[in-house]
This record gives structure tokens, C-alpha cells and sequence, in this order.
């Protein structure tokens, strides 16, 4: 039956693109121009936000805003990367898609991420696992070491001097990570991580949730690919899963709201269910099966329970 409507599917897809051949489809020719806007004012934003995160008044002196670049070319590269790896990767197998939109926005770390928007659909489950995973993949190889080098400007100091500020949560990688350079911290005092950690923090974080095999995020592709139809199951249990831990959390005077809200997010905007791919039936090389290994890997190594602590 799946075999069936699978060429059901493609005989459609040819009959909307007018009978041509897969691989002879046009793709659009990128208009750069709202990007780079975006881009840009996503340059400033970050900059600023950067610049408070040290301690800095971006509008007292112009030149107060030197501070805010580590922050903001980190996170941009991470976010970048994390992009351009679905874009690149969506090229390669002629989907169209639009090169990414960055967010700028008021927060505090001034964008809201980036994003790319896909025209056409997804022809094959390998095209489908190499798309959602190159972003996550190519992030996380920016993103580690990059916070090894914010590690390295870090500072140690006693606990007393950064009280009342945010206690970032750790994974299994930011504390193995934490421990190769800093092995013999003295009791009673922390890492007060340097605003180049804390950009390749953000992006660790982006990419874990974006592999929760969810709907459309990075993960929910890769689950699709792997168990077809069944994806939903596994959808709905792990949206249930984070709300359980964010109420867990939430009872225990850990915050667990972020964990709350996100699942609510994810089941308003993303949704479970993933859309139908063309030729779903064709098995995936056992090269497809490590990379999606590979991704679930970096989804355990970049959990983190508690993201915040005030």
C-alpha cells in the first residue's frame, strides 16, 4: 500500500511540474537583497546585545559596541553554518529553497535565529535526512569549538561575585568540555563564561531543539525518514515527554516554563504530523543510517534539562 501511493505521489509531482524529469526542475535564482537587509540589522541587534552582555552602554559611546562583536559574529557564524548546511544540501538535491532569513529582534541576544524557506518538495527520504541533518551537523562542528575558545576567556571566580545573574545549564558536552580546560575548579567557585561561550552555548541549544523529533524541525525529518507514518507516536511522546519535565521542573522551583512553552509552540506552528515525501518506499543507505546515528548523538551530547537557572 505504501509502495502505491508513494507512485501515486510522484505521478502527481511529475504532472505539476509539466512532466519534467526530477533532476531537470529550475530552480529559482536567490534574490539576495531582503536577506542581506535582514542580515545586516541582524548584525546590529546582536552587536548590542552583545555589547550589554559586557557590561557596556551601546548608545554612551559608539565605540562601546567593539564589545559586542565576539558575541555577535560567534552566534551569526553558528547560525549561519546551521543554514547554510540545510541550504547548501537542499541545492544538491534540487529542492528549491531561499537562502536564509536572520531575525533581528529586541532580546537579549538580539536575533530570534534564522531560517529557510522550502519551495518545492522533498523527492526521497535520503534527500530528506541529508537535509535536515546537515544544519545541525554543520552548526554543532562551529558551535564546539567555539565554546572551547569561550572557555579559554572565561574567568574563575568565587561564587559570591556572580550571584543574581543567569546560571547557564550544562549538557554531557558542556560539562566534558568545561572540565578539559578548567579540571581543578576550587570549591565555592565558577566558570563566568565570556560572551564567545555563551554565543556557542545558544548555538548548542539551538540545535538541540531543533533535533527533537518533532513535525518539521531537523529531528522530526530524520524521524520520518527512519519509521514513516509512525513518526507521530514518537512525535507525540516526546512533545509530551518535554511538558511532563517542564512541569516536573516547574513543581520543584526549577524553572520548566521554557520547556512548556516550546512544546506549545512546536504543537501550534510546527505540528506532529510530517508531510509526505515522493518515493518514501526506497530504503535508505546504510550511510543515511549512520548520519542519522550521528545526529541523535548530538541531540544526547547538547540536552540540557534545566537550560536556566536564576
Amino acid at each position: 500500500m505504501e509502495k502505491i501511493r508513494s507512485s501515486i505521489n510522484f505521478i502527481l509531482y511529475k504532472l505539476k511540474f509539466k512532466q519534467q524529469p526530477f533532476a531537470d526542475i529550475p530552480l529559482r535564482k536567490p534574490n539576495p537583497w531582503v536577506n542581506l537587509a535582514l542580515f545586516l540589522t541582524t548584525v546590529v541587534t546582536t552587536i548590542f546585545a552583545g555589547t550589554l552582555l559586557e557590561n557596556k552602554n551601546p548608545l554612551e559611546s559608539p565605540g562601546n559596541l567593539v564589545y559586542g562583536l565576539p558575541f555577535s559574529l560567534t552566534l551569526l557564524l553558528i547560525l549561519g553554518s546551521h543554514e547554510m548546511g540545510h541550504y547548501l544540501f537542499a541545492r544538491k538535491n534540487k529542492v528549491d529553497v531561499s537562502l536564509p532569513y536572520f531575525i533581528p529582534a529586541p532580546t537579549i541576544i538580539g536575533t530570534f535565529g534564522a531560517v529557510i524557506k522550502m519551495r518545492s518538495p522533498i523527492y526521497d527520504k535520503r534527500a530528506l535526512i541529508e537535509i535536515g541533518a546537515a544544519g545541525p551537523i554543520v552548526g554543532f562542528f562551529v558551535a564546539v569549538p567555539a565554546y572551547i575558545i569561550g572557555l579559554v576567556y572565561s574567568e574563575i571566580l568565587p561564587v559570591t561575585e556572580v550571584e543574581g545573574g543567569i546560571q547557564l545549564g550544562d549538557s554531557l558536552l558542556t560539562k566534558f568540555l568545561a572540565f578539559l580546560v578548567y579540571p581543578n575548579i576550587p570549591e565555592g567557585h565558577e566558570i563566568y563564561i565570556h560572551s564567545i561561550g555563551f554565543a556557542a552555548w545558544i548555538g548548542m541549544i539551538v540545535t538541540m531543539l531543533n533535533l527533537l523529533p518533532v513535525g518539521q524541525l531537523d529531528g522530526g525529518h530524520i524521524l520520518y525518514a527512519i519509521l514513516g507514518e509512525k513518526h507521530k507516536r514518537v512525535g507525540y511522546a516526546a512533545l509530551a515527554l518535554i511538558a511532563t519535565l517542564g512541569i516536573l521542573l516547574t513543581l520543584t522551583g526549577t524553572p520548566g516554563y521554557n520547556w512548556l512553552l516550546w512544546a506549545a509552540l512546536v504543537l501550534i506552528f510546527i505540528r506532529v504530523k510530517h508531510p509526505p515525501v515522493y518515493n518514501s518506499h526506497m530504503p535508505i543507505p546504510e550511510i543515511h543510517k549512520i548520519i542519522c546515528l550521528f545526529a541523535f548523538l548530538i541531540f544526547i551530547l547538547t540536552f540540557i534539562p534545566v537550560p536556566f537557572k536564576f
